[in-house]
């Protein structure tokens, strides 16, 4: 008797775009079955390919309501093998358009970049290094942009022009650390018709110099300087006390080499200082920036960028426990990656459940009407 399939779903569609690797005479599951299983039982909080066989085999009659599986459940073995051939800029491609429209319908704003290393994806019998992905972040839509991926965290210099083409710059601010302080970077934000606010380190260390003796010069005034703006923030929680400081000014006429630098119009600091029963501690930074020297602004995409850090790569590793994967074989380790990715975007546009991811993984696995919502409310518009 065959299962009477339900109304297709728009990632199902999505899904059946992409094509299948595989030599025909060696297939005895659809590509479709194995891309839907996986990306369903991510969502439903399996990690590891064995658990999402058991969870399949599990729900075999809910799947049988939008999938044929004619060949019956795959193994785990036929799970790895396809990922370990799939191209994850494959994958990416047909969920870009979905992502990227839900970046524009809160208005673009700001896109945070920054790296993660998967820490067990080595490989130590081939020589394998851990994989590192470059995300692009969009901080008001909780939505992975794009990701590029590099084998060693040096490589970002190079990922990062990369990872920018995939974006639509015009209209968003883009925010990226030390590494990605690069002035061929700044030019392609700037002719992608974007802004920047970039973390200057002692990688530049004339301009570094430089632009830390500005803002001692700042200081040394008796009087406010002409364009300089401040302002502090204090939060307190139990018995520690965090102080920041944020300053911005115009880039000062006499920065050297600041005709490389397209765009620049502001230059900013920011002074931290963390004070605790066992003691102070305190850090500068500084930044290059697109944007006028609005400290507000300045201010908000500095603390926002780190969402990246404390949304995205927090969650990856403590909910879906990325750094803990042992998958390191052939594309398996980016595909999969970008699949952990792409769930928790969707998961984040729901707000239906207050709960944590965590708390709606679980409630996805046990209840089938939240988790046909969940995929009901995937939209490509």
């Amino acid at each position: 008797m065959v299962t009477k399939l339900q109304k297709p779903l728009n990632i199902l569609s999505m899904l059946a775009q992409i094509d299948d690797p595989r030599i025909e005479r060696t297939k005895k599951h659809r590509l479709l079955d194995i891309l839907f299983i996986g990306l369903v039982a991510t969502m439903c909080g399996c990690n590891t390919w064995v658990d999402v066989v058991r969870f399949a085999k599990a729900k075999n009659g809910w799947f049988k309501r939008y999938i044929r599986l004619s060949g019956g459940v795959p193994s785990h073995d036929t799970f790895c093998r396809v990922f370990r051939i799939l191209k994850a800029p494959v994958l990416e491609a047909c969920f870009r358009e979905w992502l990227h429209s839900l970046h524009e319908a809160t208005g673009g704003g700001q896109i945070a970049i920054d790296g993660k290393t998967l820490a067990n994806s080595f490989a130590k019998a081939s020589g394998q290094s851990a994989l590192h992905l470059l995300c692009a972040w969009s901080v008001k839509a909780r939505v992975v942009l794009g990701q590029e991926a590099t084998d060693q965290k040096s490589n970002e210099i190079t990922a990062i022009p990369a990872l920018l083409e995939q974006l639509e710059l015009k209209g968003s601010l883009v925010t990226i650390d030390a590494m990605g302080c690069q002035t061929d970077i700044a030019k392609k934000i700037h002719e992608g018709r974007g802004d920047y606010v970039l973390a200057l380190k002692a990688n530049h260390p004339t301009l570094h110099e430089a632009v830390s003796d500005a803002f001692v010069a700042v200081a040394e005034e008796t009087s406010e300087a002409k364009g300089v703006r401040r302002m502090k923030v204090v939060d307190e929680s139990g018995d520690r006390r965090d102080e920041r400081e944020y300053i911005v000014m115009p880039v000062p006429k006499d920065l050297p080499g600041r005709e490389n630098w397209p765009g620049l119009q502001s230059v900013g600091m920011v002074v931290r200082r963390r004070i605790t029963p066992t003691g102070e501690t305190g850090e500068v930074r500084y930044y290059l920036s697109s944007l006028p020297a609005k400290v507000r602004e300045f201010a908000t995409a500095v603390r926002s960028h780190w969402s990246i850090e404390n949304t995205l790569h927090w969650s990856l590793d403590v909910t879906f426990s990325e750094d803990k994967s042992r998958i390191h074989k052939g594309e398996g380790p980016e595909v999969v990656a970008w699949l952990r990715r792409l769930v928790l975007s969707i998961m984040k546009q729901d707000t239906s459940m207050k709960e944590s991811l965590r708390g709606k993984r679980f409630i996805l696995g046990w209840d089938d009407q939240a988790l046909e919502r969940m995929l009901a409310s995937f939209n490509r518009n």
